[in-house]
């Protein structure tokens, strides 16, 4: 079984094609092939699980194959199973035959009810990748899956704004945890040397060894990987997106925010367990942030007047409590919880709708105030500033939009010389001079060190315009694509950086962009208003064309279909240990330029239709 451990992600890839082939209107033969990739997911997980018990549980770790091999630098598809993996793949395979089993019934004659079931399969294809990987690039993979499959599933209700508006705000925080899982590598590389393993991270002298030559690195790290858990899991003060991503239908929030998704934080944090744990400081940090995020979000989940929103305060207190038990080292109990509040949050968001009626009935007929609550005991000074604080969800909102998004936008807003036509100019000038001053020779060679950060920062500034940009999607999407490839210029000054290595990562950008150009093109030929001032929602009208779009922005952020994905983790491997600012721009870069393509593409294929004679849908699902 070792040497079949990829079956566990084979078996959802094949229902994933079978589904994509059917008609949208065969409901039950989607439902069906569904039902048979989930059934037979748990048999093959019941078989692992026989198998590993007989061989006295070992840790099962198989190299698939190299992806890429360069010198000191290597991309293995690596797999790994311990009790943590076995744990999370139990759980997760028999929750999402639970929730297909329900969803067969409750998205009946729903428009999108072949889209939802593929959404369904890709999630649990990511959601395999992740559980199962043995190292940080495999997981890496996973990660990226999940992000983009959650963005789909909240945006469900693709023809509402409330829904996109969400889908789009929680993207940006999965961002924030891809810039810190990709700063985790980079730095991870520098300080093993190597591609390491999680099954290398269980050597503790290794460990140790490594921890007291760079100790400050290794913290640097620790505390990389805890940002990607608290952004994943939704842990202070990241907390304010899992009550919006509730917009997706009720099946999906159960199988996503309720049980598995919201829970990859806390399984990143157990895999990487052996590495964090040798400093004392970084288990205080995650034990802190746990205790802060547990009372903030109970005494939230208290004032809640919508029942998914409770049940989502609610599942993100226990997961702070999972931080508090990580940090103590009960990571067997992690385990445990782990799978009670997976199940219970399940179960309460599929009857939720159910309950709800319950309450309305119970509340009109038999209505008994409580006499007493716990926050009477406070003082009423304290006890109303907790209320309005709580109805307020502590302004976490506000403080992400306040000292995060809002800086960015403003900073954009200022680049308004910046214009289409010149700034390719503005690169090719750049170059030149580059060119112009190595050729000086050794004077030219002493300000070498100052040209990666030049164009690092000329990127920056194009992708934060591409982000701001409110009315020219060509000029957005073209400065996008220069973005890239001075991120690549950048690289290629600061080290060799050989031409198949530039093939390797613009390969994917360049393909992505023309075909990106190409489908605006075609849209605005046919007369309508490509533009980014507001939603236009042309999905409902050309849903091919927005499947190939989204292809398109995918293959532009260096999603796992193209060449691009390997070369974004080969350029991070040409950043030098002690060039933070470099690493830092780059990684800004790539986070940016993920949402800036996003929400072009929400702009113009998602929302209210912009043309009257559809139906509109303002308000929330």
């Amino acid at each position: 079984m070792e040497n079949n451990i990829h079956a566990f992600i084979l078996i959802p890839l094949l229902g994933f094609i079978l589904l994509a082939l059917q008609n949208k209107k065969s409901e039950r033969l989607i439902s069906s092939i569904t039902l048979l990739t989930m059934i037979a997911q748990l048999g093959l997980f019941f078989t692992a699980t026989v198998l590993w018990f007989a061989q006295g549980r070992p840790i099962w770790e198989h190299a698939d194959f190299t992806l890429y091999q360069h010198e000191d630098y290597s991309f293995v598809i690596d797999f790994y199973w311990d009790k943590a993996t076995w744990v999370y793949l139990g759980v997760g395979a028999f929750l999402v035959f639970l929730v297909s089993f329900y969803s067969k019934t409750y998205m009946h004659r729903e428009e999108g009810y072949k889209r939802f079931f593929m959404n369904l399969t890709f999630f649990f294809i990511g959601f395999n990748i992740v559980v199962l990987a043995g190292n940080f690039e495999t997981l890496f993979i996973g990660w990226e899956i999940l992000g983009i499959s959650s963005f789909l599933l909240i945006a469900f209700y693709r023809n509402r704004y409330l829904p996109v508006k969400n889908a789009v705000k929680v993207f940006s925080i999965y961002r924030i945890g891809d810039l810190g899982i990709l700063l985790a590598m980079w730095l991870s590389h520098h300080f093993w040397h190597v591609n390491i393993s999680f099954n290398e991270l269980n050597h503790h002298d290794l460990v140790i060894e490594h921890w007291t030559e760079q100790s400050a690195v290794g913290v640097a790290i620790a505390l990389m990987i805890l940002i990607t858990a608290m952004a994943k899991s939704a842990q202070f003060p990241f907390s304010s997106w899992l009550p919006r991503a509730m917009e997706g239908p009720t099946p999906s929030s159960a199988i996503f925010y309720g049980s598995l998704a919201v829970h990859i934080g806390v399984f990143l944090l157990l895999r990487t367990a052996h590495f964090w744990e040798a400093q004392d400081i970084v288990r205080w940090i995650i034990g802190l942030v746990g205790i802060i995020t547990a009372g903030i979000a109970t005494v939230i989940a208290r004032v809640q007047g919508s029942i998914k929103s409770q049940i989502a305060y609610s599942s993100i207190a226990q997961i702070g409590l999972m931080f508090v038990e990580l940090s103590m080292g009960w990571y067997d109990l992690v385990l445990i919880h782990f799978a009670g509040n997976a199940f219970l949050r399940t179960y309460q968001l599929l009857v939720s709708p159910s309950v709800v009626t319950y309450l309305i009935k119970e509340q009109f007929y038999h209505f008994t105030p409580r006499v007493k609550t716990v926050e009477d005991s406070l003082p009423k000074k304290i006890e109303y500033s907790l209320y309005m604080l709580s109805l307020k969800e502590f302004n976490l909102d506000s403080f992400m939009y306040r000292y995060l998004w809002n800086p960015t936008k403003r900073l954009g807003a200022r680049l308004s010389f910046i214009r289409h036509g010149w700034m390719w100019a503005l690169a090719l000038v750049a170059l030149v001079v580059s060119y112009a001053i190595l050729k000086e020779g050794e004077a030219g060679e002493h300000y070498r060190h100052y040209f990666p950060y030049v164009f690092a920062s000329i990127a920056i500034l194009l992708v934060l315009k591409a982000f701001t940009e409110r009315k020219l999607v060509f000029w957005s999407w073209g400065m996008i694509i220069l973005n890239h490839m001075m991120v690549a210029v950048a690289i290629m000054f600061n080290e060799e950086f050989t031409w198949d290595h530039v093939l390797l990562y613009l390969g994917g950008i360049v393909v992505a962009g023309a075909a990106g150009y190409y489908i605006l093109g075609r849209l605005r030929s046919q007369g309508y208003p490509v533009d980014l001032d507001q939603f236009h929602g042309l999905s409902r009208s050309h849903g091919k064309l927005a499947f190939a779009f989204l292809l398109a922005c995918l293959g532009l952020t260096g999603f796992p279909i193209t060449t691009t994905f390997l070369g974004e983790d080969l350029i991070f491997s040409h950043i030098h240990e002690d060039q933070w600012l470099l690493a830092l721009l780059t990684g800004f870069s790539f986070i940016l330029d993920g949402l800036a393509v996003i929400r072009i593409y929400a702009r113009i294929f998602l929302g209210p239709h912009a043309e009257s004679i559809f139906e509109m849908g303002y308000r929330s699902s």
